[in-house]
């Protein structure tokens, strides 16, 4: 399951996305067009221009615009710079890796082998689901 914040954060990405070429919205715009409470979407976007997915205007015309093409930007990418590690165990996280406290033989362990068809799955849908796919199928 995702977080709010994930939630959020991708929805702001696929406003931007649809944004004209080279212009900017402002966080009012956005948090009032995708429901976002405005203190929490600043701090997301300022995350995610931290990551180099967005770039911020100052001025009467300023607010946030798209640093890289919709195409170059994946849900996975996202997800991960917000919510951290996608695996739904933390022995199956390729980036956060930690033995399950519990777990005898990682090798034999059931659980272990049918979530890790659920990690792969997973990753390769948001791995392969840019932010444009999103905008081709809402027609923006």
């Amino acid at each position: 399951m995702i977080s709010q914040r994930a939630k959020y954060a991708l929805r702001a990405l696929v406003m931007l996305s649809g944004a004209e070429k080279g212009s900017s919205l402002s966080i009012t715009e956005i948090a009032a067009e995708q429901r976002i409470p405005k203190k929490f979407l600043e701090q997301i976007l300022l995350e995610l221009k931290r990551h180099g997915i967005v770039e911020s205007r100052r001025g009467k015309v300023g607010g946030y615009l798209m640093l890289r093409e919709p195409q170059d930007v994946t849900y996975g990418e996202v997800l991960r710079f917000i919510d951290g590690p996608v695996a739904p165990l933390p022995c199956l996280s390729i980036i956060a890796y930690k033995k399950c406290e519990d777990c005898r033989h990682e090798e034999s362990c059931e659980i272990r082998r049918v979530f890790a068809n659920v990690a792969i799955a997973t990753r390769q849908v948001l791995d392969k689901t840019s932010l444009l796919d999103s905008l081709e199928k809402t027609g923006a």
